[in-house]
């Protein structure tokens, strides 16, 4: 089967969480956390990572299933950035593997640019003022 006309392959697939360490640790021992970067980048700065991570918290202390929650974002997240519908319908990897739809929701967002520690309003400031991290220029050959 081949994805619909004008949608995108994700840049990692689902079970790639080791190739960013880090956040997968994070990922697996507070996903609120993860979840919060992801949707305050989603919803492009209208709510701070921390509401949308204790919503998220709340949601799966007392429902034990936040990933009701977190399936809604990933909708958006491909819909925004029109990524295929891989491996399977949204609810349902989140549903059956939360932790690694995090992971591959924050990879994306990650390769797309986004400095996650950032949220949306430092991002949005770091391109507006063109101090995107790039090496510095330097000059060649030596002088005084």
């Amino acid at each position: 089967m081949q994805p619909p006309a004008g949608n995108v392959p994700w840049s990692t697939g689902l079970c790639d969480c080791f190739s960013d360490v880090p956040n997968c640790c994070i990922t697996c021992w507070c996903p609120c956390i993860t979840f919060g970067q992801i949707s305050e980048i989603i919803d492009q700065g209208s709510t701070s990572c921390g509401t949308n991570g204790a919503l998220y918290a709340l949601l799966g202390w007392f429902t034990g299933s936040a990933c009701i929650y977190s399936c809604i974002y990933r909708s958006k997240m491909k819909s925004q950035y029109m990524l295929e519908d891989s491996p399977c319908d949204d609810c349902f990897v989140h549903f059956c593997c939360e932790t690694c739809a995090l992971c591959q929701e924050y990879r994306e967002l990650k390769n797309r640019g986004f400095d996650m520690s950032l949220g949306w309003h430092g991002n949005m400031e770091r391109h507006q003022n063109g101090t995107m991290r790039t090496a510095p220029v330097v000059e060649s050959g030596m002088k005084r």
